[in-house]
C-alpha cells in the first residue's frame, strides 16, 4: 500500500512538472511559476552588469541563488520521474535518456555556470528555450518543432550555401589584398587581413572601419557587395521554401481531417488505460501497424514527429496500414 501511494505521488509530481493542460490547475500554476523564475534569473543577470546597481548586489545575489535552487530542484525531480517520460524503458535507461536529451542538456548547462563555470554565465539564457514549450504559439502545431524540422530537412542545402559564402569571403579577401596591399600595408597586411572586411561587406553589415582606397579596390568592392546580397539570400530562400512546404503539408492533412474520414481512418481518445499513453509516435506506429496522421491536444491540431509522445487526453487520428 505504501509502495502504491509512493508511486502515485511520484506520478503526480511528474504530471505537475511537465507542461500542464488547461484543466490541471496545479501543473499550470507550476508552469507560470517557472516562467516567472526564468525571467527573474535573466533580469538579475542583466542588472548585475550595471555599476549603478552595485549597491543592490547582495539582494541580486540572493534572488540569483533562490532561482538557481529552484532550477536545481526541478532538474533533480525531472531525473527522478524520468521513468514516466520514457515508459517503455527501464528506470535507469529512462534517466540516462533524459540526461542526454535536449531539455536535459539545456537544464544542466543553465545550472553548471552558477556552481562551477562562472565564466559561462550566459548559458543561463538557454532556459528561455523552455518558455517556447509552455505556450501554444501557433493554433495548429508547435512552431518550435516546425523550425527544427525545416532546419533538419534543409540542412544539406543550408550547409552548401554557407560553404559558398565562405568561399566568396576567402576569394574577396585575396582580391582585396592584391588591390590594396601596396596602398594600405598596415590595413591589408596579408590574405587573412581582408577576412573582416569581406565578412562585413558580404553580410551587408558595413562597419566601415576597413575600406578600399584604390580605384581597383573600390570597383571590386562594388561587385563583391552585389554578390554578397545574392549569397546571403540563398539560405534565406531555402528556409522560406521549407516553411512553405511544411505549411502546405499541414494544410493538406488538416483538410483530410476536416473533410471526412477516409476508408481505414479512425479516431481514438487516449485515456489512462489506453496502450498508446506514453508511447512515442514512431513506437506506436510500429507496434500497432498504424499511421498517425495528427492528434488533437487542448484544441490544437498537431502534426506529430516520430519522437512526439502521446499523452493522456490526446485524440489520435490514424489510418491502419495495409497488411499483405
Amino acid at each position: 500500500m505504501k509502495r502504491f501511494i509512493s508511486e502515485k505521488k511520484k506520478k503526480r509530481i511528474f504530471d505537475i512538472i511537465q507542461i500542464g493542460r488547461q484543466e490541471d490547475f496545479a501543473s499550470r500554476v507550476f508552469d507560470i511559476f517557472i516562467v516567472f523564475v526564468i525571467f527573474a534569473n535573466i533580469a538579475v543577470l542583466v542588472m548585475e552588469t550595471f555599476e549603478k546597481l552595485s549597491a543592490y548586489s547582495c539582494v541580486l545575489h540572493v534572488i540569483e541563488t533562490v532561482t538557481m535552487v529552484v532550477f536545481s530542484m526541478e532538474y533533480l525531480l525531472r531525473i527522478w520521474t524520468a521513468e514516466y517520460l520514457y515508459p517503455e524503458k527501464t528506470r535507469k535507461q529512462a534517466r540516462i535518456c533524459f540526461l542526454v536529451s535536449f531539455e536535459g542538456i539545456v537544464d544542466l548547462c543553465t545550472i553548471l555556470p552558477f556552481f562551477f563555470l562562472s565564466g559561462f554565465i550566459a548559458l543561463r539564457m538557454l532556459r528561455v528555450v523552455r518558455i517556447f514549450h509552455l505556450f501554444r504559439i501557433n493554433s495548429y502545431y508547435d512552431s518550435f518543432h516546425v523550425i527544427t524540422s525545416v532546419l533538419a530537412e534543409k540542412k544539406n542545402q543550408i550547409i552548401s550555401s554557407i560553404f559558398i559564402i565562405l568561399i566568396l569571403m576567402m576569394a574577396s579577401s585575396l582580391c582585396m589584398y592584391s588591390a590594396e596591399h601596396q596602398a594600405q600595408p598596415q590595413v591589408f597586411q596579408n590574405a587573412f587581413s581582408g577576412i573582416w572586411w569581406s565578412m562585413s561587406t558580404i553580410l551587408t553589415v558595413g562597419y566601415g572601419d576597413i575600406y578600399p582606397v584604390t580605384i581597383w579596390g573600390r570597383m571590386m568592392a562594388i561587385i563583391i557587395s552585389f554578390l554578397g546580397v545574392g549569397a546571403v539570400a540563398i539560405p534565406t530562400g531555402i528556409i522560406s521554401a521549407g516553411f512553405v512546404e511544411q505549411y502546405t503539408q499541414l494544410q493538406n492533412q488538416t483538410k483530410s481531417r476536416t473533410g471526412g474520414k477516409a476508408r481505414g481512418t479512425a479516431g481514438i481518445t487516449v485515456d489512462k488505460t489506453s496502450p498508446f499513453a506514453g508511447l512515442s509516435v514512431k513506437k506506436a506506429e510500429e507496434q500497432y501497424q498504424i499511421d498517425i496522421i495528427a492528434f488533437v491536444r487542448e484544441g490544437a491540431v498537431i502534426v506529430p514527429a516520430d519522437g512526439s509522445r502521446i499523452q493522456v487526453g490526446d485524440m489520435l487520428l490514424y489510418q491502419t496500414q495495409d497488411v499483405d
